[in-house]
């Protein structure tokens, strides 16, 4: 596998990142530039270090972990999801609102780079440059995570009444899109 290739995963596996950056862009327009950068590079590090993770642990839990991943991602991006829903139509301000909390930031990244976690299985055996393939991956994240905060952004006040039933609603859908390509698949 040449790192054209790996390229190409790496834009794969960034798309869930873009969208929940697009959906902390319109959750919060008034994001300043450090706010972004903090938020891209922790959803960058996990989608770059989680195919090391699974390199690592290839043969010890990948019939263990490669069975359910697709439901942990499904149940962590639906219960987000629907805690922005339900926040957004109760109308209380509660943590999962601000997708910039620390904690919040680190669920975010661990439900959209459980992909990752099952390229690392076979990444390690099948390309030769690893560390180049991982900051490559972590860079299309840290990109494509700051343009989507971008997009967000610019779009959050024409939007921003409804960010969160659509931020949840595509949180929900992103889920939903993992668990089912997994068990069409098997």
């Amino acid at each position: 596998m040449d790192l054209l290739t790996v390229f190409i995963v790496a834009i794969g596996l960034s798309f869930d990142s873009f969208a929940v950056s697009i959906i902390s862009g319109l959750g919060i327009p008034k994001i300043r530039f450090f706010q972004a950068a903090r938020f891209a590079i922790i959803l960058a590090i996990f989608q770059a270090v989680m195919p090391i993770i699974g390199w690592l642990l290839q043969s010890s839990v990948q019939n263990f972990i490669e069975p359910i991943e697709h439901w942990v991602a499904f149940a962590i991006l639906s219960l987000v999801g629907g805690k922005m829903i339900m926040g957004s139509l109760i109308q209380k301000e509660e943590e999962i609102k601000n997708p910039l909390r620390f904690r919040v930031t680190v669920v975010l990244a661990i439900a959209t780079s459980i992909d990752a976690l099952a390229v690392g299985f076979t990444l390690g055996i099948i390309i030769e440059r690893f560390i180049a393939a991982i900051l490559l991956i972590g860079a299309v994240t840290f990109i494509a995570s700051m343009t989507g905060i971008l997009i967000g952004k610019k779009t959050g006040p024409k939007v921003n009444k409804y960010a969160e039933i659509i931020g949840g609603t595509i949180l929900f859908i992103i889920g939903a899109k993992i668990l089912i390509e997994h068990l069409l698949l098997y």
